[in-house]
């Protein structure tokens, strides 16, 4: 077996079951889990018809590298999303994947060179997905911090030149996952400088980017702050996106790899061998969903009646506040973390993650600490129902 699968941790999920076991939460209340980040509103009709409408397409195999219609349609949504001016090349610049996680995995076993003393840096608190790419690709990881006092955001310029040298990769997500917050377009920028300067990859998880409160102000992406600064090649620059959580489709695994001509022949090449084309019919029904905004639009607005109806029951309570964008909360506890959750569970029948499992120790802190994470993805009525219940367990550790 592959000695490094002994380096694996369990996944949040697995530590949050057994933190659970023996609790007897209260039969008169029903469950509400705000643990998992899987979305709950309806999937687009637009996209289920047409999936139901093409299922005939199944007697063939798809490409690895999507069809031409697809690659067009995912380049000319980048462009008018970040403001490209249609420098995306959809032949060259553009591969469709199975969902992003299967893509960030597999990114790492494809750019690291195993034959130096390779690091690969990720957000901490992360998605583990990272974690595991970096290790199972012979790499180190290492953990930036994400903190409180650096209002979630990483920190780039507290990293010593040491660290740049070695890395070969880093992965960012902005939004963020779990803190929901933005990286600016001045910290890409510089960003991007550093990959030049120290020959890395930077691959910009922005599958929350469409999850936002002001439709004037989206998000900004790795690829849009490349083509502000003349990086019209997009150099080192990778970006990954999903119709998991823009559209409400998390069990049709479509989503994107975008960037750098040069690594995606690359990736292309290995994924060839990977075996991991999308079904036809779901390459089409991306087509639909790509194309159409509507939908999306009506998504934001039903996360906005969700922040806004639970930060004013949590706010006068606890350190609760709207994330830059996305869909979590991430709450700063009044007790340990696991014993926040584990109590939330077993008095109220909430369910919610603890940040420490999201997160590993570095630089003599785990960041995750004293942070639990909750997914506003229940209907709006159970989060409301959620969060009465938090604010009463809040209130009584008070």
């Amino acid at each position: 077996m592959n000695p490094d699968l002994n380096n694996l941790q369990p996944y949040p999920f697995e530590k949050l079951a057994s933190l659970k076991a023996g609790s007897t939460p209260p039969g008169d209340l029903a469950h509400i889990a705000l643990s998992i980040g899987e979305p709950k509103h309806d999937a687009p009709d637009i996209v289920l018809d047409t999936i139901r409408d093409n299922l005939d397409a199944a007697n063939r195999y798809p490409l690895t590298k999507g069809s031409p219609e697809l690659r067009q349609s995912i380049a000319g949504w980048l462009s008018r999303r970040f403001i490209l001016n249609k420098t995306i090349d959809a032949e060259k610049q553009v591969i469709p994947v199975t969902g992003t996680r299967e893509a960030l995995f597999a990114f790492a076993q494809c750019v690291i060179d195993r034959a130096d003393d390779a690091i690969v840096m990720m957000p901490n608190p992360f998605y583990q997905i990272y974690e595991g790419a970096a290790l199972l690709a012979g790499a180190t990881p290492y953990f930036y911090n994400t903190t409180k006092e650096t209002n979630y955001l990483p920190d780039f310029d507290a990293i010593h030149e040491s660290v740049w040298q070695r890395c070969q990769l880093i992965y960012i997500c902005t939004p963020g996952n779990p803190t929901g917050k933005v990286i600016s377009e001045q910290q890409l920028a510089d960003l991007i400088e550093k990959s030049k300067t120290y020959n890395f990859v930077i691959a910009s998880d922005e599958c929350y980017s469409e999850i936002y409160f002001d439709e004037d102000q989206p998000p900004p992406g790795l690829l849009e702050v490349a083509y502000k600064n003349g990086n019209r090649n997009f150099t080192n620059c990778i970006v990954f996106h999903s119709l998991s959580k823009r559209s409400n489709l998390p069990g049709m695994r479509s989503g994107f790899v975008a960037g750098d001509e040069q690594i995606i022949k690359k990736f292309l090449l290995y994924r060839t061998y990977h075996g991991c084309a999308m079904p036809p019919a779901h390459q089409i029904a991306s087509i639909t969903a790509w194309d159409d905004e509507t939908h999306v639009v009506n998504n934001r607005e039903l996360y906005r009646e969700k922040f806004d109806a639970v930060l004013d029951i949590l706010a006068p309570v606890c350190d609760a506040h709207k994330p830059d964008a996305g869909f979590y909360i991430w709450l700063n506890t009044p007790i340990n973390d696991e014993d926040f959750a584990q109590q939330l569970y077993d008095r109220y029948n909430v369910t919610v993650l603890p940040g420490s499992y999201l997160s590993r120790k570095a630089n003599d802190i785990n960041p995750g600490e004293d942070h639990v994470r909750m997914a506003l993805v229940a209907p709006v009525e159970e989060c409301i129902d959620a969060a009465n219940r938090i604010r009463q367990f809040i209130e009584t550790l008070n």
